[in-house]
């Protein structure tokens, strides 16, 4: 059978934390639940629960993911602060079999003027003061506080302490695992802590992470920001300055696309009608394929460096 662009059934997650902005990007939302995640594109051992997509199109609509793919996608609403947490380090991961690396990006897809992101330590903070700080609720002090915007873009290594605030919506890219260490949860009650893995996964003595937002390039009828280069994904953002089209070819390793405003059209054989909230994955092979924009219209494309499929 000859490649064809995919697309998955979405799988909604509810979180304490969630809301009902994901409608937004055509997702059809149960009655009376928040969801916080929709996990776009997702290929996760059978252990984890909802971990596999669905094909949801063409020849192969019903059948489950295969293929160990490297990536994770998903939308996340925040509509209150997520956990303070962390994911594993190299070392800690190294020493745990059933602990898993979880690097991850954020790009900013809406916020409210005050959405705050919550990543790494301020410089001097110990072990011992983050443990003082868990008891005495006062973690929010030690954490780098960011006010975000709309259109930017940041890189969370694992074994980076972190948090997604409210108010704040975010296309996010991972690594495939789904292992969390929560260090503090707001005043919550109810849900598990992990200080103590926490504490090994954190590098106290690690350099605060800098986050310059990149400049959009003008090229032909589109406006490119490459975002990130990765050791696990390459980021960047294509919004049509016209109404226009642009040829997808994959020729080395699969492409995911995820269109988050406006409205495109993939022409195939197997055609993909792709409005806001629309993930689509491009097999390597795929040929005669083209994607009409309309003016306006943004996509992120993520790419997979070949020696992290191969390897």
């Amino acid at each position: 059978m000859d490649p064809y662009p995919l697309t998955f059934k979405p799988i909604l997650k509810e979180k304490v934390w969630g809301g009902r902005s994901l409608a937004r990007f055509g997702k059809k939302l149960p009655d009376n639940i928040l969801i916080g995640e929709s996990w776009e594109l997702a290929d996760l051992p059978a252990s984890i629960p909802d971990g596999k997509s669905i094909l949801a199109n063409g020849p192969c609509a019903g059948q489950a993911i295969t293929g160990n793919f490297p990536l994770l996608m998903k939308y996340l609403d925040a509509c209150d602060n997520l956990s303070v947490q962390v994911h594993p380090s190299d070392a800690y991961a190294d020493k745990h079999a059933d602990a898993h690396l979880k690097s991850e990006a954020w790009i900013i897809l809406d916020t409210t003027p005050e959405g705050l992101i919550y990543v790494g330590l301020k410089n001097g903070t110990s072990e011992d003061t983050l443990r003082a700080s868990i008891e005495n609720n006062t973690v929010p002090e030690l954490l780098n506080a960011i006010n975000v915007k709309k259109g930017e873009c940041y890189y969370l290594p694992s074994g980076t302490c972190h948090a997604l605030g409210a108010g704040v919506l975010v296309a996010e890219v991972q690594t495939p695992s789904d292992t969390t260490f929560r260090v503090w949860d707001w005043g919550r009650t109810g849900r598990e802590m992990h200080v103590d893995q926490a504490m090994e996964c954190i590098d106290f003595d690690s350099p605060a992470l800098t986050f310059a937002q990149p400049t959009p390039l003008r090229s032909g009828d589109f406006l490119t920001t490459h975002f990130v280069d990765t050791p696990f994904f390459s980021i960047e953002r294509i919004e049509a300055t016209v109404d226009t089209s642009l040829e997808l070819v994959v020729d080395e390793t699969p492409v995911v696309l995820m269109v988050v405003e406006g409205h495109a059209n993939i022409e195939h054989t197997v055609p993909v009608d792709a409005p806001a909230g629309t993930t689509i994955l491009l097999p390597v092979g795929i040929t005669n394929a083209t994607m009409r924009m309309a003016k306006g219209t943004a996509v992120l494309r993520f790419d997979v460096p070949s020696k992290k499929l191969f390897a």
